[in-house]
This record gives structure tokens, C-alpha cells and sequence, in this order.
């Protein structure tokens, strides 16, 4: 006589195998059966399209006016090297940073490649890819534009963006180049309907795949958080009082408005941090170690949030956590 279960089978067993540098293969069992597919799917998904990546956006080439034009003394026209750029994967060292700007000035006779794009500012994972051929006494300075970012941007969305001398580029930020999965049974007490995922995860160096697939759980847990609100509360209206609660409104203030020091206001926006409510739900040692944060600094902050009620190392009831991610994913998505 079968089991009859009360909730379903736990995976007990999960296995990380390098297969080379930037690929790994991630499996995980048992699992009930279809849960493997209900799971695997979107995980593939989020790999593909929410992996955080660096990509050029915008190029200024001195002497040139628009993408179809050619270069002095360069063998590429302007279309030709705009291509070859986008074929450069760069990485911002600063991982606190979003975008950098870079200034290159060269000079021929050489074989431009990747490689002479690094800097104290950018890494590049594919140096030997090539960029132009510079003929003798010939000169080409441009400024170009690396942002973080994710997915695929058209250079459309991009141009009204940045300043009118730069030409927008289309943007592939992601740093997956593959994700795949298989699904196997296995065996568990005599029961041979149980499944096995096997994660085949490959990227081209911005990111290690294994930091790729804990981003995608990560992103997967935020986005079912939506459902840690009480649905009741939220059927009742109750979710729409919270959400325009006092408390909440208290966390949305910016930080602007807080009479700061310059010193302390510029370090904070620096890390572009904006709102109240980003400053409460950190602890006390990630506000210190907030780049440029000094002492003085530090003791203003902590300050003003007391004043405001909510002492350095607060705890946020969790659905004022959940309404305030909310309001921030809103606002950063706009």
C-alpha cells in the first residue's frame, strides 16, 4: 500500500562540478515529480534575462558627427568599429559603481585590441578581441560610456539618455552565454518517479556562474516576496492603509531634505542612496563601510534617524519591508 503523503518530498542532495573556468554544471535531487520542470524553467529564465552585465552605451569619436562616418587614417569606418566594441566585454573594478566614463587617445602605426581598453576603471575579460588597425601618423581619441545593467538595451532607449555629441549603442549587458537543463529520474525507496535537475550554466567572465545562479534564486525569492504580504490584509484594503501609513511615508523621505553636511549628503549620493527608508535597513556596519563614510559622517546620519525613530539598527516590521521594496523596485524601474 502506497504512502500517503502530507507535503512533499524535500531534495536532500545538491552537486557543483567546474567544468571549466566560466562554466559549471549545478545538480539537485530528489525532487517530487514535476517539480524539476516547475522549478528549472524559470530559474533558465532569469539566467538569461536578469544576470547583471557590463556593456558600452554611448561613443564619442573626436572628428566624427554621426555612426555612418569614417575615421582619418583608420582602416574601420565608424559602423565597423562601433561593431568590434560591442564584441569587447568590459567589467567596472568598482562594483559599487553603475557607469564609468573613459577617455582613450592612440596612435598609429598598431593593431588596436581590447586589451589596451583596460584601465584602473575597467577590466576586460576578452583582451585579445580586436578593435581597429591605426595607420602611420594617424591618431584616433575617443570617450566611451560602460554601464551596468541587464538583458538587452536598443540603442533607441539609450539616446535620449546621454548627451547629444555621444552616439547611443545597442547594449547586451548579459553575461550568460548559456543555460540549459536536464531532467532525470531517479531513484528513491523503490520509487523510481523521482527527478534529478542538471544545470549546465556558461558565461563569458563579467561573472563567475555560479554568482549568476545565486543571483537568480535571489531575484526569484524577491519576486515571489509580493506574496509574503498578508493576502487577507490584502483583500481587506488593509495592504493599501499600510501602504500609505505614516511609517511609510517616513521612510520615503529623501535624503535632500534632511539639512545634511555636503560632505555626508555627497557621500550618500554617491552610493546612490536617495530615500530613508535605504539608510533604516542597514546595519550598522554596512553604514560605515559605505565608501567615504567618516566618523563625523556617521554620527550626523545616526543622528537623524534617531530623531526620525528609527535608531541605527532598526528592525522593520516585515510588511513595511516588503510595501518599501516595493516602492524602491517602482521608483528604479521608472
Amino acid at each position: 500500500m502506497n504512502m500517503i503523503k502530507i507535503e512533499p518530498y524535500i531534495p536532500t542532495d545538491i552537486k557543483i562540478d567546474e567544468i571549466s573556468t566560466n562554466r559549471i554544471k549545478i545538480s539537485a535531487f530528489p525532487f517530487e515529480a514535476g517539480y524539476a520542470i516547475t522549478l528549472a524553467h524559470p530559474i533558465r529564465r532569469l539566467l538569461l534575462s536578469s544576470s547583471v552585465g557590463y556593456a558600452p552605451t554611448a561613443l564619442k569619436i573626436q572628428g566624427v558627427t554621426h555612426e555612418f562616418d569614417s575615421i582619418r587614417g583608420i582602416v574601420e569606418d565608424v559602423s565597423h568599429f562601433i561593431s568590434n566594441l560591442k564584441n569587447i566585454r568590459f567589467f567596472i573594478k568598482d562594483k559599487e559603481l553603475d557607469s564609468v566614463q573613459l577617455q582613450y587617445d592612440f596612435k598609429g602605426p598598431m593593431v588596436l585590441t581590447a586589451s589596451e581598453l583596460a584601465n584602473d576603471a575597467v577590466g576586460i575579460v576578452n583582451p585579445e578581441a580586436y578593435l581597429a588597425t591605426i595607420n602611420e601618423n594617424a591618431t584616433i581619441s575617443f570617450s566611451l560610456i560602460v554601464q551596468k545593467g541587464i538583458g538587452y538595451v536598443p540603442s533607441e532607449s539609450i539616446r535620449g539618455k546621454i548627451a547629444e555629441d555621444y552616439i547611443p549603442l545597442d547594449a547586451y549587458f548579459t553575461p550568460v552565454k548559456k543555460a540549459v537543463y536536464e531532467i532525470e529520474n531517479v531513484l528513491v525507496e523503490d520509487n523510481p518517479n523521482y527527478e534529478k535537475i542538471v544545470f549546465d550554466i556558461e558565461t563569458d567572465g563579467q561573472i563567475e556562474p555560479l554568482t549568476a545562479f545565486k543571483e537568480a534564486i535571489a531575484i526569484m525569492h524577491k519576486q515571489m516576496g509580493i506574496f509574503g504580504v498578508d493576502l487577507n490584509a490584502a483583500s481587506s484594503g488593509a495592504k493599501n492603509i499600510a501602504e500609505d501609513s505614516g511609517e511609510l511615508k517616513t521612510l520615503m523621505i529623501k535624503i535632500d531634505t534632511l539639512n545634511l553636511s555636503a560632505r555626508c549628503f555627497n557621500c550618500l549620493d554617491r552610493s546612490g542612496l536617495k530615500y530613508v527608508g535605504e539608510l533604516v535597513t542597514m546595519t550598522e556596519n554596512e553604514l560605515k563601510n559605505i565608501k567615504n563614510m567618516g566618523k563625523k559622517s556617521y554620527d550626523e546620519i545616526a543622528e537623524k534617524l534617531e530623531e526620525l525613530g528609527y535608531p541605527v539598527g532598526s528592525e522593520l516590521a516585515d510588511d513595511i519591508v516588503q510595501l518599501l521594496n516595493r516602492k524602491m523596485a517602482k521608483i528604479k524601474n521608472n
